[in-house]
């Protein structure tokens, strides 16, 4: 099916770049809280969509602390438009149940 990305499907990498869509960029641990997952399953998603060349990140420090911004990057945001455009096109087509 043509638009589909799989590497945003999986639920919780389509929540990931749908939050990075709006904003600049986001700070790891607030991304792992508002997905509610673990550190490690957050930073396999964000490495993979980083190896896509979908997010970028950088590391800083806040308060003292060491923190990771990530950001949805341009070739990222036009994969999740297209991605988005595909499951519209997905609903369009229902119409409602089929006779047979």
């Amino acid at each position: 099916m043509t638009g589909i990305d799989p590497l945003i499907h999986p639920p919780a990498r389509l929540q990931l770049v749908a939050m990075l869509a709006s904003v600049t960029e986001a700070e790891f641990a607030v991304l792992r809280h508002h997905l509610d997952v673990s550190d490690s399953v957050l930073s396999k998603h964000v490495s993979t969509l980083v190896e896509a060349g979908y997010l970028a990140a950088r590391k800083g420090t806040r308060s003292g602390r060491r923190t990771t911004w990530i950001r949805l990057t341009d070739p990222g945001r036009k994969a999740l438009g297209a991605h988005i455009a595909a499951l519209r096109g997905l609903i369009d087509g229902i119409d409602g149940p089929a006779s047979v």
